[in-house]
């Protein structure tokens, strides 16, 4: 416990300042975060004897951070994967040592954890600054009330094949605490859209609970208790921001829509 209160001490205030600069700030730190998060799942593949093509995947996760950075048009990134597929291909054909389950892992460790973390930098491009702090919000707090919720309340497995600590009680604790730092939020930063604040913070929860029972299953598939431990008290990168790649993508897409309407 002490761990995890010294590495919050360090890491929060680092992480308010590297979003209250955004722009370039913004954009390294998510490369770092997205890099190291993608090293870590590929070292946990190895464990099931699978060999992902790691030098692709941080090549591909390069290009699409930096195209989401420079708001280049989607068209391109879908060719930045078309290309990566067709390389993956032809090592395929000519090396045996690698098979397409290889070649996915590879691909899926770029979308689960570059091109899902990659929306914070368009959720800094959104209309609203304040938005982006929506994804951290959400994520946290429904971790913290979850995990109290759960400790004092909890009866009723959530997942128990999966996560057997995680209870139904602990999940509907993290969407209502969700809720209520969203509404806190909105009505200071956002009060001219507080209800829908409110509202992805009761969407956002659900996803981002989602997010970390997938983190969790995927531990549990390769034999692992966490992804690494870069970070004293938590493990890995992600470990910590498992959650956060589900929510990231669902603030962003909620207020896309909303945008649209």
């Amino acid at each position: 416990m002490l761990k995890r209160i010294i590495s919050g001490i360090i890491g929060i205030p680092l992480l308010i300042f590297i979003i209250l600069q955004g722009g370039l700030v913004l954009y390294l730190g998510t490369m770092v975060v997205s890099l190291i998060g993608l090293y870590e799942f590929y070292q946990a593949m190895i464990f099931k004897k699978l060999n992902p093509l790691k030098g692709i995947g941080y090549g591909l996760s390069i290009i699409i951070l930096s195209m989401f950075y420079a708001d280049m048009d989607g068209k391109i990134i879908i060719l930045s994967i078309f290309s990566a597929i067709l390389l993956l291909s032809g090592i395929q054909l000519y090396n045996s040592k690698y098979t397409i389950l290889d070649n996915s892992i590879t691909l899926y460790g770029c979308v689960y954890v570059t091109i899902f973390l990659g929306h914070i930098l368009l959720t800094d491009k959104l209309h609203n600054s304040f938005i982006i702090w929506l994804i951290f919000i959400i994520a946290w707090a429904t971790d913290t009330f979850a995990y109290f919720g759960g400790y004092f309340f909890g009866n009723k497995k959530l997942c128990p094949s999966v996560s057997p600590k995680k209870t139904v009680e602990g999940a509907i604790a993290g969407i209502m605490g969700s809720m209520i730092c969203c509404g806190i939020f909105g009505y200071i930063f956002l009060i001219e859209d507080i209800l829908l604040v409110i509202l992805v913070g009761l969407i956002g929860s659900i996803i981002s609970q989602l997010g970390d029972l997938t983190a969790s299953q995927i531990k549990r598939y390769v034999g692992i208790k966490d992804f690494g431990n870069i970070i004293p008290g938590h493990g890995g990168v992600l470990d910590r921001f498992d959650s956060i790649l589900f929510t990231a993508p669902t603030v962003y897409y909620f207020f896309v829509l909303f945008m649209q309407v």
